[in-house]
């Protein structure tokens, strides 16, 4: 009992200074934690006032996705309202398409207003010229209605049932003079065929252009290129638009006749077509455009390409729009076209 007495104090001190240990060590700690909590919260606070700043809110924190978000879509609203201002431009001084500017001030390659192609067939070279001459153009000419409106347009034809013969050899010569073709390598070409011609023709330029609209013109169409781009600048708040002189017309069931359908049983007991735009002249957005070279394999065609076309549509979302200007039968105060 005595060996253990004098243990005693011994470790009673060991334990006072365990315990004064695990005190400071607890203190310390406390401190630390405090500490960072302060330095979190203070940082949390500038992060929130920075936001604040940045997205004139001031009343609660965001997210730094949405904060990016709401930077991007306030950068956006600042290109729609330039746009929407060339476009106010344009249209008073005439329908052109300029480039914009980068940040380091050079100029950016903005997509294409609108990509014509006008069906034409073999031996119809005097109709192809004298669209060259109207309002087309050629070499310099056609190439600064690309760059300074935005405007594309190429003749479009197939290939002859008889490949390699004097029909193709015209046309590609043709095409090495003057560089304005679109030559369908796989479609045979025939006026059976024109339905599927402009099917290919949608898809084909779809995928080449990234353009605002595309057009289908005959080859014995003229047109006004400024009244055009005026016309379908005001539609460019509408994602899916069908723009034409529309019509519905009879079906004819008779195998003699000219526009024969051999599906008349499709369209119902009066036999008229549902609406669908004049095959002259008719104008398709992107999104239209996009889903035709999609479906492209799968799309059905009719007797005649204007109805085909119109078919396409049905069943979507889409805004038809009856252009009396699109209707090419004379020359008028504003008009778009004019056939010959």
């Amino acid at each position: 009992m005595k060996g253990s007495n004098n243990r005693l104090p011994s470790v009673v001190v060991r334990s006072r200074i365990s315990t004064l240990l695990l005190s400071m060590f607890a203190t310390f700690a406390s401190v630390y934690v405090a500490g960072r909590l302060w330095q979190d919260a203070q940082n949390r606070v500038q992060f929130i006032k920075e936001l604040d700043r940045i997205t004139g809110q001031g009343q609660a924190a965001i997210s730094v996705d949405d904060t990016l978000k709401i930077i991007d879509c306030r950068e956006q609203q600042k290109k729609l309202s330039a746009l929407k201002m060339e476009l106010a431009a344009a249209r008073q001084e005439g329908f052109t398409l300029k480039r914009s500017k980068d940040t380091d001030g050079t100029e950016s390659q903005k997509r294409p207003f609108l990509v014509i192609g006008i069906s034409t067939r073999f031996a119809r070279k005097n109709n192809r010229d004298a669209i060259r001459k109207a309002w087309m153009g050629t070499g310099r000419a056609l190439e600064n209605m690309e760059s300074e409106k935005g405007i594309v347009a190429r003749f479009v034809i197939g290939r002859s049932a008889n490949r390699g013969d004097g029909s193709d050899k015209a046309i590609d010569s043709e095409n090495m003079q003057t560089k304005d073709f679109i030559i369908l390598d796989n479609h045979i070409e025939a006026p059976e065929e024109l339905p599927e011609k402009a099917k290919l023709f949608f898809a084909l330029a779809a995928d080449k252009w990234d353009a605002e609209f595309y057009a289908k013109i005959n080859d014995d169409v003229y047109v006004n290129i400024d009244a055009l781009g005026n016309t379908l600048a005001t539609h460019l708040d509408k994602p899916r638009v069908y723009i034409g002189c529309m019509k519905s017309g009879e079906v004819f069931s008779e195998p003699s006749h000219k526009w024969y359908e051999p599906d008349w049983w499709k369209f119902g007991d009066k036999k008229s077509y549902f609406r669908h735009a004049s095959g002259e002249m008719y104008v398709i957005s992107r999104a239209l455009a996009k889903f035709i070279s999609i479906n492209r394999s799968i799309l059905r065609t009719y007797a005649h390409d204007d109805v085909s076309a119109g078919s396409w549509f049905i069943g979507l979302d889409v805004k038809h729009v009856d252009e009396a200007k699109f209707c090419c039968s004379s020359w008028s105060s504003g008009a778009i076209c004019a056939g010959v």
